[in-house]
């Protein structure tokens, strides 16, 4: 199950992930939100959170992340995982690399400290 975290500045969407995430999840709730997130802003910022409640992704919500992902590509600003799921923390590390983001890992306890982080105005650096 997803359901979209509150409280995020615009520009800046939230979900947490609870048990098995299903492409149904994807498809009703963060694939609608993150398309009407991008008709209004042309970069965005993602706060994910897969707590001690989450179980896995089933096959085609992996999918649906991925394509989602690609669609978007070069529209993402930052992104937070919140999680602390060995595999999870260990995929995002081997491929955070290669997110064109500001990407960043949190453990569960670091919750807050990554919703200021995506939360933050951006420092321009002039380039």
């Amino acid at each position: 199950m997803i359901e979209q975290l509150e409280n995020l500045p615009a520009g800046a969407l939230g979900f947490r992930a609870r048990g098995q995430v299903t492409a149904d999840d994807y498809e009703r709730v963060i694939v609608p939100d993150i398309e009407a997130a991008f008709s209004l802003n042309r970069k965005l910022r993602l706060l994910y959170h897969a707590g001690d409640d989450f179980t896995g992704f089933d096959p085609g919500a992996m999918w649906d992340d991925a394509k989602l992902g690609l669609r978007h590509f070069s529209g993402w600003d930052r992104v937070a995982l919140v999680t602390d799921v060995a595999w999870l923390r260990m995929t995002a590390t081997a491929m955070g690399f290669a997110m064109p983001a500001d990407f960043r890992l949190f453990a569960n306890a670091e919750l807050e400290t990554a919703r200021r982080w995506i939360s933050e105005p951006r420092v321009d650096d002039g380039g």
